[in-house]
């Protein structure tokens, strides 16, 4: 690997696809090759870097230590290449990108409304692939290069990726009015007793509300978690349920269906809605421009 003049360098962008997909036939969809051509690819970086990269396991391969060590320096140097050769600025009206972008349901309701029309108006050959998962999940996406931008609220990121705080939410509760007591809110007291509704992709990932009931000495019960934002109201209607989410994600009459906000019997802090990239992405020009634009939706308001 010291002597570049005697390797076909798009090798590289064939083990980028592999270690991203772990699957030959994914790949080669990725990489618009046929499986053949990528499985033989896969046999040649194996003589070249002296190691099996990808090891059959069940349906799929599962990269090798010196694989993953590679992976993050490979990304990160085919990136650095790409924005090498790419032309020196982004022409939105003419020029094709596929942008890819990763949020929950609640990133999508406040975020996607404004972006869907503005692309199809200033960037009409662009396309844009949107995913959702988890925050650990979409940190390490971002890492890896599978997507362009992640965007929700990520507390822990560390010093990797880069972060623009779009704008600051805040926390309401919803419960329906039928079981709320005169004045339709709930004491603290009263807040515990009542079972409550948590919204995530997985139970015991930790969030910012029960953190800072266990600051407080207290601990709520979930009676139901789901993944979905934008469910979530209508299946606390009729219910002792308690829901406390990001006031956003509610629309302004959510009130007119029998249920009732009201403020939280304690502090918790500002939800900051966050869109997170790769250092490595800062000096794209389209990427730069997506970034922008996605900004002045949020300084405008």
């Amino acid at each position: 690997m010291n002597n570049l003049a005697g390797i076909d360098l798009n090798l590289l962008t064939v083990l980028e696809a592999l270690l991203a997909e772990r699957h030959v036939s994914r790949a080669a969809l990725r990489l618009n090759k046929s499986q053949p051509a990528v499985s033989h690819a896969l046999a040649r970086l194996r003589l070249l870097l002296d190691d099996p990269l990808l090891m059959r396991q069940g349906g799929s391969l599962k990269p090798t230590a010196r694989a993953l060590e590679i992976q993050p320096h490979l990304g990160e140097a085919l990136d650095r290449m790409r924005h090498l050769l790419a032309p020196t600025g982004f022409d939105p009206s003419s020029e094709r990108r596929t942008f890819r972008l990763a949020m929950s349901d609640y990133g999508a309701a406040v975020l996607l409304p404004h972006l869907v029309p503005l692309l199809r108006t200033e960037t009409p050959r662009s396309d844009l692939l949107v995913s959702q998962a988890g925050r650990e999940a979409m940190a390490a996406q971002i890492l890896d290069g599978e997507i362009d931008l992640a965007f929700g609220v990520f507390p822990d990121l560390g010093e990797r990726l880069t972060r623009d705080v779009l704008f600051e939410d805040r926390y309401v509760c919803l419960a329906d009015t039928t079981v709320l007591p005169p004045g339709d809110r709930l004491d603290l007291a009263s807040y515990l007793a009542r079972p409550h509704a948590l919204v995530a992709l997985r139970a015991d990932v930790e969030n910012e509300i029960d953190r800072t009931l266990a600051v407080l000495g207290h601990r709520r019960r979930i009676c139901l978690t789901l993944p979905h934002w934008g469910m979530a109201p209508r299946l606390i209607a009729g219910t002792d349920i308690v829901l406390t989410v990001a006031r956003s994600i509610l629309p302004p009459a959510i009130e007119a269906g029998g249920l009732r906000l009201f403020e939280p019997p304690f502090t918790l802090p500002a939800v900051p809605f966050t869109q997170i990239w790769h250092p490595r992405r800062q000096g794209d020009p389209a990427h730069q421009w997506l970034r922008q634009r996605i900004t002045g939706f949020f300084r405008a308001v």
